[in-house]
């Protein structure tokens, strides 16, 4: 099979990744934090160097400030909803996935508590523009995705930081597609609060995810219970991670989740961007010229674009079309993508698109048959 699925979860995933996942099954049997006994202490210790990782990586001071979830989903409402439970208002991007919308959609009041900024392809002087434009004194915060799950274009997260930092706005950034692929610096982009996905170009494990915390501004839980820590006080402990983690962690989860982060940082991310960046580009020559399939941005390239590529074939619903792939061993991925809001500005609604996004593993030769066998479906559907 080839499978061009990764911007929704990589896979294979690397040895390393299924080497310390059953290594951690094997040791590390005990609840982390829960237990005085040798077992008990070695997981805790596995659980932290995560934390440390990913500290590191991400460039945040203070390991403690990396919180554990089940996915980007997660952190991100961990993030809009205490942020913004007292009320107020977001701005966001036009390109924003449903992770960041239903949340924000959810919120108590009345009328939207959003505000849209448009992202114009290629051009990041007339997306901050649009950011600065939406900011009125009701806003308390500034979310957006760093890149879209779609259609692969990026964002100026550093100047949209920038300005949230010049505003007193914390500043909370959706990583989901470019975590492992593109450079995050917390302290330089200014962001306070980093949603992120153990299970995409981090190589986790589906079941893994971060929000990582910097700067003054303090979350309510979203979750109480146990924590190991304080267990005498009814109130949830107020220091991190305590204050936004609670029960049993996914230790084993979490030890394979530390080891694509080492994989990653080890590979290198511009020898990983440039790599998958090729196999798209090489994609989008490859078909652009093929009759009957439409394409919807420019040739993707690292200054303005993540490794995601969108297509269809004209007058063919990407459902049909993905399933048609599928017959001939290729997966990927069709419909809204959870992010209508970006099928909207490229007017790909209601019938979504087809997604293809490579990854480490995928070769050249695997691109060249992807784009015979998409050009061989076009001329006969055509």
């Amino acid at each position: 099979m080839i499978y061009l699925d990764n911007a929704a979860t990589t896979w294979p995933k690397p040895q390393p990744v299924l080497h310390a996942m059953n290594e951690a099954l094997r040791i590390y049997g005990a609840n982390p934090g829960r237990g005085g006994h040798a077992m008990g202490l070695a997981a805790s210790q596995a659980v932290y160097q995560c934390r440390e990782t990913a500290a590191r990586m991400f460039h945040l001071e203070d390991p403690s400030g990396v919180i554990f979830t089940l996915n980007c989903t997660m952190s991100l409402n961990m993030a809009i909803k205490g942020l913004l439970c007292g009320g107020g208002r977001a701005v966001v991007s036009s390109l924003e996935h449903n992770a960041v919308m239903r949340p924000l959609h959810s919120l108590p009041g009345a009328g939207p508590s959003f505000d849209v900024a448009r992202v114009v392809e290629g051009d990041d002087d007339a997306t901050v523009e649009n950011f600065r434009r939406c900011l009125r004194p009701s806003t308390r915060a500034i979310v957006c995705t760093h890149a879209s799950n779609v259609f692969g274009v990026r964002l100026p997260i550093r100047r949209i930081g920038e300005l949230a930092e010049e505003r007193g706005l914390p500043f909370v950034v959706d990583a989901a597609q470019t975590a492992g692929v593109l450079p995050l610096d917390m302290q330089a982009d200014h962001i306070n609060f980093l949603c992120l996905a153990g299970h995409k170009g981090l190589y986790g494990p589906m079941g893994t995810g971060m929000l990582l915390c910097r700067g003054p501004y303090e979350l309510p839980p979203l979750v109480e219970g146990g924590t190991g820590s304080r267990s005498m006080e009814l109130q949830q402990p107020r220091d991190l991670p305590d204050r936004l983690e609670s029960g049993t962690p996914n230790t084993p989860g979490l030890c394979a989740l530390r080891a694509g982060m080492e994989l990653v940082m080890k590979t290198g991310l511009d020898s990983i961007a440039r790599r998958e960046m090729g196999h798209v580009e090489k994609l989008y020559d490859g078909i652009r010229s093929c009759s009957g399939i439409e394409l919807y941005t420019a040739r993707p390239e690292l200054d303005h674009y993540v490794p995601v590529l969108s297509l269809n074939i004209h007058g063919v619903p990407s459902e049909r079309t993905a399933a048609l792939l599928n017959r001939q061993g290729i997966a990927v991925r069709a419909g809204l993508h959870c992010a209508p809001s970006a099928h909207h500005q490229y007017g790909t609604l209601p019938n979504g698109t087809v997604r293809l996004a490579p990854s480490l593993h995928t070769t050249g030769r695997e691109i060249d048959q992807v784009c015979h066998v998409l050009c061989q479906l076009a001329k006969k559907l055509g």
